[in-house]
C-alpha cells in the first residue's frame, strides 16, 4: 500500500486578509499547495461574493467560488477591539499573512506587519497594493485597469489605428498574486535558515512593469517609444496573427530556419530569399508588407487546414479559440483545467483547474469555496476561544 505524500506546505498556516482577486488567488494557490489558509473577512464578507459575477443558487459569485477553494472563513470586524484580539490571537499562530487593504489602512487598525511581528517575529507578511507602499502614487486606490494603464500595458495593447486597450485578462491582478506567492516562498525558504520573518510590499504596477521586458527593452534600445502593434511581436517577423479564408489563426516562424519552412510549406518560396524578407530585421522593418504577401496565399485555405500544415512542419501555429473552445476542447479535458467542486449550497460547481501540476504530491480540494463565517466555531476551537 502506497503512502500519501504530505503536500508541500502542509502545516503552514496562511491568514487571507484579502478581498476581490489578487490576495485572494494568492491565497488559494497556496491553499492548493497544501497550506492551511483562514479567510479573515469582513461581516459582510469579501466583497467579490455578491459583487463580481454570476451567481448560481446561492449568495456567492462564480468569481468568489473560483478563488477561494482550500480556505476556511472566519468573519472579523477588525475595528473591533474584541475581534481584533481574536484577529492577533489568530497571528500569533500564523506563517503568513496576505492582506490588500489601501496602504495605511492595517497600521490604523492595529494589524500591520510591525504590530503582528512584535508578537510573533516569524511572520511572512505580504502587503498586496495598487501601487505599492511607498512613493508619491502609494495611496492611489489601484484595480488592474489602473495598473494596466499606468505600467505601459494599455499603450501597447490593441492595433495601430485602434485605441489604447486592456489586456482582456486581469494581467496586473494574477501577475501581482503568482509574484506575491513566489515572493512568500522565497521568504519562507529564508525564514527557515535565519528564523526571521519579513515583510513583502507588492504591487499590481510593478507586477505591470515586470511583464514588459521586450517593449521595454526595445525603448532603452532605440529611445523609440513603444506603440500598439496588435498582434505581433516587437522581436520578429512573422509572429502574429494572419488571414485565413474563413478567419484569422496565428503562427510564430521567429528564425530564420522556420521562416524558410514557413515559405516551403505554404508554397511562397519566392519569399525566402526576397531582398526585403531576407533577414529577421528586413522581416521586422517591412513586417506590414511580408504579412500582406504571406496573407494572399493563406486566404486560399481555411484555418484548420494551415494550422495543421504547420504543424505537421514543424512551424508553431494554433488557432484562436474563444472560451467555449478553449474550455470544451480534447486537451484542457486531459489536462483537467475544468474541475467540478462539490459545494453545500451550489451542488457541483465548476472551478478552472490547477494551472501547474505536481507529480510526487498532486494538489487536491481538501475544502470547497467557504460559506461565509462558516469555520467560526473551528477557529476559535483551535485558539482556545468560547464561541460566544
Amino acid at each position: 500500500m502506497t503512502t500519501k505524500k504530505p503536500l508541500p506546505l502542509e502545516g503552514i498556516r496562511v491568514l487571507d486578509v484579502s478581498q476581490v482577486m489578487a490576495g485572494p488567488f494568492c491565497c488559494m494557490l497556496l491553499g492548493d499547495l497544501g497550506a492551511d489558509v483562514i479567510k479573515v473577512e469582513p461581516p459582510t464578507g469579501d466583497q467579490t461574493r455578491s459583487a463580481m459575477g454570476f451567481r448560481l443558487r446561492g449568495d456567492d459569485s462564480l468569481g468568489f467560488l473560483n478563488m477561494n477553494r482550500n480556505k476556511r472563513s472566519i468573519a472579523l470586524d477588525l475595528k473591533s477591539a474584541p475581534d481584533r484580539e481574536i484577529f492577533l490571537k489568530l497571528a500569533a499562530t500564523a506563517d503568513v499573512i496576505v492582506e490588500n487593504y489601501r496602504p495605511g489602512v492595517v497600521a490604523k487598525l492595529g494589524i500591520d506587519y510591525d504590530s503582528v511581528a512584535a508578537i510573533n517575529p516569524g511572520i511572512i507578511y505580504a502587503s498586496i497594493s495598487g501601487f505599492g507602499q511607498t512613493g508619491p502614487w502609494s495611496a492611489r486606490p489601484g484595480f488592474d485597469l489602473m495598473a494596466q494603464a499606468a505600467s505601459g500595458i494599455m499603450s501597447i495593447t490593441g492595433h495601430p489605428d485602434g485605441p489604447p486597450a486592456k489586456s482582456g485578462g486581469p494581467l496586473a491582478d494574477i501577475g501581482c498574486s503568482m509574484l506575491t506567492v513566489y515572493a512568500i516562498l522565497a521568504a519562507y525558504i529564508g525564514r527557515q535558515k535565519t528564523g526571521a520573518g519579513q515583510f513583502i510590499d507588492a504591487s499590481l504596477y510593478e507586477a505591470g512593469l515586470s511583464f514588459a521586458v521586450w517593449d521595454i527593452c526595445d525603448y532603452w534600445g532605440t529611445g523609440n517609444i513603444p506603440e500598439r502593434i496588435g498582434t505581433a511581436n516587437r522581436m520578429a517577423a512573422p509572429y502574429q496573427a494572419v488571414r485565413a479564408s474563413d478567419g484569422h489563426f496565428v503562427l510564430g516562424a521567429n528564425n530564420d530556419r522556420l521562416y524558410r519552412r514557413l515559405c516551403e510549406t505554404i508554397g511562397r518560396a519566392d519569399l525566402i530569399a526576397h531582398p526585403d524578407y531576407a533577414t529577421n530585421a528586413l522581416r521586422m522593418k517591412n513586417r506590414e508588407a511580408l504579412i500582406a504577401d504571406l496573407e494572399t496565399t493563406l486566404i486560399t485555405r481555411s484555418r484548420a487546414e494551415w494550422v495543421q500544415a504547420l504543424l505537421d512542419a514543424g512551424i508553431p501555429a494554433g488557432p484562436i479559440l474563444d472560451y467555449a473552445e478553449a474550455l470544451g476542447n480534447e486537451h484542457a479535458q486531459a489536462r483537467d483545467m475544468v474541475m467540478p467542486i462539490t459545494h453545500p449550497v451550489e451542488g457541483e460547481v465548476k472551478n478552472i483547474g490547477f494551472p501547474v501540476k505536481l507529480r510526487g504530491t498532486p494538489q487536491e480540494v481538501r475544502r470547497h469555496p467557504p460559506l461565509l463565517d462558516e469555520h467560526r466555531a473551528e477557529i476559535l476551537r483551535e485558539l482556545g476561544i468560547a464561541d460566544g
